[in-house]
């Protein structure tokens, strides 16, 4: 029936829903101020960087991530499996924030909430631009579309902060903000009324990441370039809020991982098992990237990547995500992963025509509908030195089946099966 409902017509209750929610609460939003993050990927990392600093420099945040929630001192797990909660959820939450005194609120913010109008009313001071990339396509349609979604979150807003490498980044800095902040790892032309923040002298290793930003030397836990572009937006969200460069580095420096995102799970075996919530193609191709030029370090190492597609979303980014992985793995399983309502075995399938592109069947290749029994076979793979990639959960606590809501964690299951080594 749902299915039936054209999304307009559902939009138009979601707006209503919206507007009751805001008249409830008392439109909470406008006494504190709110910073919103969206983007295909590196949202939930920029998001906890975004925290870290603020409580560096002495204040009180509130924070909800497609991860976790923070309300000061108090922290939660988020086991809904939504970004962005309802806009009743959502103002309940801005107004729980408000009365426990926090002075900030940093939100993550998805392109379906900003379209749905399930954010309408929000008050945002600053809007945070990670980036864009193919996504969301069974609903957006097209990346026009798409881009236009993500676009609403910077009307009215004080603050812009956008990704200089990003795809046309003007697009995003064409709005009213007052202060304009641009960050990139590459050298910039001055752009007219935006204050580049740029990183030079980058330099990328297994846990952590080094540049500097003019004469101030960083190293972040995180490793990976696209953790350095996370970096770069905190920063220029604690700029833009009058903190310290001093106190912005001694915050990034305190943060030793994101749950799920470039997660290494710890174990006896000289293996590295890496679980990172990649669910993208451009977020597998910058993961891979990164994974062998870490490989190349190691004469014999050989990587062997888990992952699958998530059911009832773009089924087109499914083969070119088999495609991608395959071309960097030396051993591919393909898994199943969240497929609500969906045949996962026909997902399998669908990633898999991907990676016949670049293996021939039987050729280190698998498909394992069981996600256990793929993280098993993966491990007993596994020799010291080799790399072990498990993607698409991250730190996801669920696995979405039918309507179920089966208790999962890729981590868990993963020192489960390594004890069992």
């Amino acid at each position: 029936m749902k299915k039936l409902i054209p999304q307009s017509i559902k939009n138009i209750y979601h707006f209503f829903q919206a507007v009751l929610a805001n008249v409830a609460f008392g439109f909470p939003s406008r006494k504190i101020k709110v910073i919103g993050v969206t983007g295909t990927n590196g949202k939930t990392t920029t998001v906890q960087m975004i925290t870290k600093i603020l409580e560096e420099a002495g204040k009180k945040v509130a924070m909800a991530s497609t991860i976790n929630f923070q309300l000061g001192e108090k922290k939660w797990v988020n086991k809904t499996k939504f970004t962005t909660l309802s806009s009743w959820q959502t103002q309940k939450f801005i107004k729980d924030a408000m009365k426990a005194g926090c002075e900030y609120l940093v939100l993550e913010t998805s392109s379906h909430s900003l379209d749905q109008n399930r954010v309408w009313g929000v008050k945002y001071k600053t809007a945070v631009i990670t980036n864009v990339t193919r996504e969301h396509f069974d609903y957006h349609k097209t990346m026009e579309k798409y881009r236009q979604a993500k676009l609403k979150l910077f009307k009215n807003v004080e603050v812009a902060v956008v990704n200089l490498d990003m795809e046309n980044p003007e697009e995003f800095l064409d709005c009213e903000a007052k202060e304009k902040f641009g960050y990139t790892t590459k050298m910039q032309n001055n752009t007219e009324d935006v204050k580049v923040v740029q990183a030079e002298n980058v330099e990328l290793g297994m846990n952590y990441s080094s540049y500097q930003l003019e004469s101030i030397n960083y190293k972040i836990n995180l490793p990976g370039l696209f953790n350095i572009e996370n970096a770069l937006a905190a920063t220029c969200v604690g700029l833009s809020e009058g903190i310290s460069e001093e106190k912005i580095k001694s915050a990034l420096e305190k943060i030793k991982g994101v749950p799920g995102r470039m997660e290494h799970v710890p174990n006896d075996l000289g293996i590295d098992i890496i679980i990172d919530y990649a669910v993208t193609p451009d977020s597998l191709e910058k993961l891979y990237q990164l994974i062998k030029q870490i490989k190349n370090t190691r004469q014999t190492a050989k990587i062997i990547a888990v992952f699958g597609s998530c059911g009832e979303r773009d089924r087109g980014k499914r083969p070119i995500m088999g495609e991608t992985v395959s071309r960097s793995a030396d051993f591919v399983i393909v898994t199943n992963e969240d497929p609500y309502h969906e045949d996962p075995q026909q997902i399998i399938d669908e990633v898999f025509a991907g990676v016949a592109k670049n293996k021939k069947e039987n050729e280190n290749v698998w498909r394992i509908m069981d996600r256990r029994e793929a993280i098993k076979k993966a491990l007993s793979l596994a020799k010291a030195s080799d790399i072990v990639v498990i993607t698409g959960k991250g730190a996801e606590e669920t696995m979405a089946v039918g309507d179920q809501r089966i208790l999962w964690n890729d981590k868990k299951v993963i020192l489960e099966e390594l004890a069992k080594i």
